[in-house]
């Protein structure tokens, strides 16, 4: 007999995507045994779908508010409430595939099986701003090397007893705290699966406003949890020499100015090669646009990040949290 699956999600202000999310619950080949679904206090009118759904639906839901809770408080009272062995997490805003539970639970029912299922994840663009923006900042399959991968509570199941012995998510992490427990979890020796084929889909960020405030409160989640410190600092390096060059082709000799424009180009290399393939077959005006949209996504991520680590790094210097941490991935 299969093991009980409890699929668990948090939700805040998604009024407008809440509906799909339970619509593809609904309508999966291997149908949940429950569904725990936690409000973070939504002003939208989410929490009284999200209620009406629990006792006029047909999944096996139950909704729980609970104003004011970060995702990670808000996962670990899910999963507190969930009932099953195995625990496969969603997030809200995401359009799954009808065999994503199915291919996600499975290597738990064969030989050897894992402890941890990592899911894989597609942008869902509905713009030429969003295609190039989950192209550039997405990774690809083919770039995924399962023995590192470090999977995206998008599309992921794990053992409860895993998350037991981890004392959950962090909760004193507000942003990148599903690395911080896919760290835990492989220091601590839990075994790891990849299937790529437990696909969801979702929006990448509609404005490039809407993207810098995502980028800086990831930087500022790396900052606290003192992720890629040398990423970083190279990063601040890299801006450095560049904003040097441009002083001195304003000020000093014009052909600085090579030196930018280099500069710029090899900022703008990376995100048009990943950028390239997602075009393939695309209208040439859209090709265009979306090549053009490039360097600015570049740039503009770099800095939201250039501002946001500063500020966790600041907030881990005076708030540091007690418990192990997992090892430094810098």
């Amino acid at each position: 007999m299969s093991p009980a699956v409890s699929v668990i999600a948090t939700v805040l202000n998604e009024a407008d995507s809440l509906d799909a999310l339970l619509s593809g619950l609904a309508a999966q080949t291997r149908p949940p045994d429950e569904v725990i679904i936690v409000d973070g206090g939504s002003s939208d009118g989410t929490w009284e779908r999200l209620a009406n759904a629990s006792q006029h639906g047909a999944l096996p839901l139950t909704a729980l508010s609970q104003p004011g809770a970060n995702i990670s408080q808000g996962r670990n009272a899910a999963i507190a409430a969930a009932r099953g062995p195995i625990i496969a997490v969603a997030d809200a805003g995401v359009r799954l595939e009808p065999d994503w539970l199915e291919r996600l639970v499975a290597p738990f029912e064969g030989q050897d099986p894992p402890d941890v299922v990592a899911g894989f994840f597609q942008a869902d663009p509905r713009s030429t701003f969003e295609l190039a923006l989950g192209a550039i900042t997405l990774p690809r399959l083919d770039e995924i090397d399962p023995a590192t991968f470090h999977p995206s509570s998008r599309s992921l199941a794990f053992r409860r007893v895993a998350w037991e012995a981890l004392g959950g998510y962090p909760e004193w992490l507000d942003y990148c705290e599903d690395l911080l427990f896919d760290f835990a979890l492989r220091d601590a020796g839990y075994r790891f699966a990849f299937e790529p084929r437990a696909l969801v889909h979702f929006r990448p960020r509609r404005s490039l406003r809407a993207f810098a405030k995502q980028y800086y409160r990831y930087a500022r989640g790396d900052g606290k949890a003192d992720f890629w410190r040398y990423r970083h600092l190279l990063r601040y390096a890299t801006y450095a020499f560049w904003l040097a060059a441009l002083v001195l082709a304003l000020v000093a000799d014009p052909l600085w100015w090579l030196a930018v424009a280099l500069g710029l180009a090899a900022l703008s290399a990376g995100p048009v090669r990943r950028l390239l393939p997602a075009l393939r077959g695309r209208p040439r005006a859209q090709q265009v646009a979306a090549l053009a949209w490039a360097p600015i996504v570049r740039i503009t991520g770099d800095l939201a990040k250039m501002l946001g680590y500063p500020v966790g790094t600041l907030w881990r210097w005076r708030h540091a949290p007690r418990g192990p941490w997992p090892k430094r991935q810098w």
